[in-house]
This record gives structure tokens, sequence and C-alpha cells, in this order.
């Protein structure tokens, strides 16, 4: 498979993660991609004595990264993955690939997996956040990621998608205060995201989430459809109680209940007061430019 398959990793201070992420892609494939946003720990000697290429970028978001790496990472094999620093791939799943990958039909572009969350050292198993399919695997050429500042996803521009099962996590080592800064990060970008569909700031082109597969798109559509226009407040509280309930949420015991009030109520509440901040520090801006000034100064984003 070392032939066929490029694995690019984006890293910023992930010396907990890599060394087992990079040892997850050497299982399918030996082209293992890092592209660093300028490490202070030491995230680029472990990638490097692991036998990864390393390249630095300064990031802006993670769309942006990762498309940088395709332009400029001298990817030549005819399949790439997108793994974070923080998943897993098992050995089910990498032995699949390794089996199938090679026998594919010439139509077939993408490849979608089934992401299992583990928080705290717990596989979240209910609330809707299993399964999540997500595009990782597609052929060179295929493929970019959307341009958004939050919540993006590899879209192909033509070909089939497949879906492979087996094992795949998202399995952070870290702890609740790196997870609670990192989601308050997310949400000042999301929030950005949100403002740009209301008003059209940043006037990047339309993207057929479709092509990130059926439940990308449909999530995508609740999203933008119902959820953001809802009064404020009332998203978060709705989508807890559904995840907690409907979903079953409950049975998450007190380490998943944690996670989705968290990341089902707290951020999401977050998301919205964001909106609701920024909305109003550009309420009376006379043009866009003016917004986006305001609003990259709010924010410390390259808008």
């Amino acid at each position: 498979m070392s032939a066929l398959i490029t694995t690019i990793i984006l890293t910023h201070n992930e010396e907990l993660h890599i060394a087992r992420s990079i040892a997850c892609a050497r299982s399918y494939g030996s082209d293992v991609l890092v592209v660093d946003s300028f490490s202070s720990d030491r995230t680029v000697e472990i990638a490097r004595e692991a036998g990864a290429r390393v390249m630095q970028n300064r990031f802006e978001n993670y769309a942006r990264q990762f498309n940088w790496a395709l332009e400029n990472g001298e990817v030549a094999t005819d399949w790439i993955v997108r793994l974070d620093a923080d998943e897993i791939i098992g050995p089910d799943l990498a032995q699949r690939i390794c089996r199938e990958l090679p026998g594919l039909p010439a139509d077939v572009a993408g490849i979608t997996f089934d992401r299992r969350h583990i928080f705290m050292g717990r596989w979240v198993r209910h609330g809707g956040r299993y399964p999540l399919r997500l595009l990782r695997l597609w052929r060179r050429g295929k493929g970019v990621v959307e341009d958004r500042w939050m919540d993006e996803h590899v879209v192909i521009d033509e070909g089939r998608i497949l879906h492979m099962a087996g094992q795949f996590d998202d399995a952070s080592l870290k702890d609740l205060t790196f997870f609670t800064a990192k989601h308050n990060g997310y949400a000042t970008r999301e929030a950005i995201d949100v403002l740009d569909g209301r008003y059209g700031l940043l006037g990047g082109s339309e993207v057929a989430v479709e092509s990130a597969g059926k439940q990308a798109a449909f999530k995508r559509w609740i999203k933008e459809k119902v959820y953001n226009r809802l009064p404020f407040g009332t998203g978060p509280l709705i989508y807890l109680l559904v995840r907690l309930f409907p979903q079953l949420g409950i049975l998450d015991g007190p380490t998943g209940i944690t996670y989705h009030v968290l990341q089902g109520f707290w951020y999401r509440f977050l998301v919205d007061a964001k909106v609701m901040e920024l909305e109003q520090l550009i309420a009376d801006a006379p043009d866009r430019e003016t917004r986006l000034a305001r609003l990259r100064a709010a924010t410390g984003l390259k808008l």
C-alpha cells in the first residue's frame, strides 16, 4: 500500500498524539505528511523520528491549512487520507483499506468511515454521536476541503462515494481544560460562519456538501435551514434534550452526559452568544469592509 496512500496530518503542539497517529497511518501506507503550524513542543521532532515528512505553515483555519498541504505537499500517491492527530484507525479498518482499495472501480472517488468519539476514556455511544460518517479517504485530484471556518468537510468533484466499516476513533488524551479552550476557539470560528451566512461577508463560493456524503449534507441542511434560525438560546436547549432523551444520551452515564452537556449545550450556547456579540459589533457598520475590519480586530482571524 505504500505506493497508493498518503496520510496528511495537521498538527500544533501534538507531542502527546503524533507518534500514535503516524503509527496508525503506517499500518496502511508508508507516506505520511505532517503539516505543522509551528509547534512549541516536540511535535516536529517526534514526527521526523517516526519517519514522516514534515512541512510547516502558518495556521489560518483547518480548511486552508489542509488545502495548502494538498497544493504544496508533493503528494504523488493515488489516494489521500485526512487523519487528525488525535484520531485512530484500527487494525481492522487498516486491513480492509489494504485489501479492498486496489480493486475499487475507477469511478469510486471517495470513502467514508464511521467515527466513534472517545471522551475521558469512554466511548460515547448515544446522543446521535455514533456513527458520525465522514469522508476521509479519496482519490488524489478528486477532493478538497470546503473553505469554511468551522465544520469543514472533504468534498469531491465527481465520482461515487463508498463506505468502509471498521474502527475509526476520535480519542484525545488531553484534559477538560484543553477541551473547553479548544471549543472556545471553535465557537468563534463557527460564529463567523453563521454571520457569513446571514450577511455574505466572505464572498466564498458555495460547495455542494452532498459530495461529502449524505449524512454530512443532511446535518448541514438542518443546521443552516432550521437550527441557525431558532430564537436565541432555544437551539442549544432543544439539541441537548434531543441528545439526552430521544437519542438516548442519558444511557452514556456520567462521563457521556458530561460530554453531551459540554459539546451539545455549552458549546452550542457559546456559539449563539458569540454570534449575538459579534452581530452587535457590526450592526452600525456602513459597509462590508468595515464589518470585516471590526470582526478581524475582535477575533484575530484572518478574514
